[in-house]
């Protein structure tokens, strides 16, 4: 009963949390039918976290504002839909149609004035189609001081609608260069706003008319930058894979030889390498449970990972369809937890960890309460600037009730399975009681230089991709060749997990056995790079400023590389594991 309990609540939540249809798939019209259109947001071009809401600034209200009621994902996204003042109904044209005549207060001037300045644009959605459009311009010809720059509002909006029998398919919306209202000085200013329609016909299809904005990305010439990224990556991968295969198959293969022949020999030649240490490469780590913990994170985020490559190679999202990568995050990340509680209570127990329901908890939080304590900062400073990021109470209390209700119950759950799957570690190798001493080594052996040289090349396979993510993430790209980027992730696995084997096999061969945290280290040092890029990003790549935007993207992109680097360690470590066992389980250990 409590199971079915459960299962009606993950569904209400996920029928809740699920992205308003973007496609418009039931949106017929008549002439002269009503057609929704909402304004969205305003902001600064080059700031994308930092939105207002449309009527922050003193446009022409409607008589009656309606807000459309907004899924979980599209509130995270921070679209605030509200109607829009204007009416643009089904194949009717208009002429410079007045949507009102204002009289500005300075301070209202001072308010345009300061959004022209920063390049503000706005955003608005008609039959679920998007419109983007710049609020004025500065006029900065032949005047070298800021002083002396002119600013100008526009005040008529074209609309031009394509439509295709009773559907509509495309629309763009341009501003009347000639229809300006001089806002350089704070003086009261009369201002007619108008806007015109002119509706066309296409021989689109319906299907067709998101393609405009998904074929964007797929130019001939972005295709070919990112096709020369992923033959530069396959390069990076086979020379690395080719390189590590013959030097360890070869090396290997002597090792062997060597120990077979060592056995015939006398019993009392001392032992060198790898196989000297046997008693010692399988004893366990110190914190065993921080580092079940990761496992169980990292796993967790792995399958998240696999699940929303897996979305999008089927085109749930495609360009506008609003919100559905943060729902799908929300609900797969909380869907997922079990996973995160069995592998960690799990290998807990194998590691003979007997505080399993402690281990559990730090599991919960390992991931979530460092991205908890970032989202309360930076949700501060969202409702601090007034901006759409801040989520609303009610949407705080839905994400509550996600991780109370369903993430932390199949945490337990899958703790629970795990502690009773009583499954043994399995060591070739028995452990003696007290452990070897390490050789003194040389600091390219330290920890730092051997994470430096593990993250560099699984980075400089994906480095070109990044680009393009973060124009989309941070900017006003479009992204859909998840086809591309899928191929880019599974190189970055592959080369993770083949570095990490090949540091780990020459931290055993210098005789230092504590390689359980270096393996784990070594694969999720790629997210510390990727972290250095944003650095570069930021300054060098964008046009960002102000405190808002610059907490938001590094804030948040801590989050996101931390996740990357429990991700990549815990592959990094599977791998390890995984050789180490092979290369013990080869040799005759006594």
């Amino acid at each position: 009963m409590e199971k079915m309990a459960l299962y009606v609540v993950v569904l209400l939540i996920i029928c809740y949390a699920s992205p308003a249809r973007s496609d418009g798939s039931d949106h017929k019209y008549k002439s002269g039918d009503q057609v929704p259109l909402y304004a969205n947001k305003v902001g600064p071009f080059h700031n994308p976290s930092e939105t207002y809401r449309f009527f922050d600034l003193p446009f022409c209200t409607p008589d009656h504002v309606k807000e459309k009621k907004e899924a979980l994902g599209e509130v995270l996204n921070g679209d605030r839909l509200v109607s829009a003042p204007y009416k643009l109904d089904f194949l009717y044209d208009k002429d410079s149609e007045i949507v009102c005549k204002k009289k500005l207060s300075k301070e209202e001037v001072y308010q345009f004035r300061s959004a022209v300045a920063k390049d503000y644009y706005f955003q608005m959605y008609y039959d679920d189609l998007p419109i983007w459009g710049f609020l004025g311009k500065v006029d900065k010809e032949g005047k070298s001081d800021p002083s002396e720059y002119k600013y100008y509002l526009f005040k008529h909006l074209h609309f031009e609608i394509f439509y295709n029998d009773d559907r509509v398919i495309e629309i763009n919306a341009r501003t009347d260069p000639n229809a300006l209202v001089d806002i350089t000085e704070d003086k009261e200013v009369d201002v007619d706003f108008m806007y015109s329609v002119k509706w066309k016909e296409t021989k689109t299809p319906f299907d067709k008319r998101m393609e405009k904005y998904s074929q964007s990305s797929s130019l001939p010439h972005h295709l070919e930058i990112h096709w020369f990224s992923i033959i530069n990556s396959c390069v990076t991968v086979l020379l690395l894979t080719g390189f590590l295969a013959t030097i360890l198959m070869r090396v290997l293969k002597n090792d062997f030889v060597k120990y077979a022949h060592d056995e015939e020999a006398a019993d009392d030649q001392e032992e060198t390498g790898w196989k000297y240490i046997h008693g010692d490469v399988f004893r366990y780590p110190s914190h065993k449970s921080l580092m079940a913990a990761a496992l169980g994170s990292g796993t967790q985020l792995f399958t998240l990972t696999i699940f929303i490559f897996l979305l999008s190679l089927v085109g749930v999202f495609y360009p506008y369809n609003r919100g559905a990568l943060f729902t799908a995050l929300v609900v797969i990340y909380a869907l997922t937890s079990g996973i995160a509680g069995y592998t960690a209570a799990s290998f807990y127990c194998q590691l003979e960890g007997t505080n399993w329901v402690r281990n559990l908890i730090l599991t919960g939080a390992l991931f979530c309460g460092p991205l908890f304590l970032t989202f309360c900062f930076l949700n501060s400073v969202a409702i601090a600037y007034s901006a759409t990021a801040a989520l609303p109470f009610g949407t705080i209390v839905v994400i509550f009730l996600i991780w109370a209700l369903v993430t932390s119950p199949l945490l337990v759950l899958g703790g629970i399975a795990g502690k009773n799957s009583r499954a043994e570690f399995q060591a070739p190798c028995r452990t003696t009681k007290y452990p070897r001493e390490i050789p003194p080594l040389p600091w390219y052996r330290g920890t730092l230089p051997q994470m430096a040289m593990a993250g560099f090349l699984p980075f400089s396979a994906i480095y070109i991709e990044l680009y393009y993510i973060f124009a989309s993430v941070w900017g006003h790209r479009i992204y859909t060749i998840y086809s591309i980027l899928f191929i880019v992730f599974i190189i970055l696995i592959i080369v993770t997990a083949f570095i990490t084997v090949a540091l780990t096999y020459f931290q055993l061969a210098a005789e230092d056995h504590e390689w359980w945290w270096r393996a784990f280290l070594c694969g999720g040092s790629t997210g510390l790079f990727i972290y250095g890029y944003c650095l570069y990003y930021y300054y060098a790549r964008s046009d960002m400023s102000g405190f808002m935007q610059t907490s938001f993207f590094f804030g948040y992109m801590a989050c996101i590389c931390y996740g990357f680097f429990l991700m990549l360690g815990t592959v990094g470590f599977r791998a390890a594991l995984f050789f180490v066992r092979h290369i013990y389980r080869s040799i005759k250990c006594e």
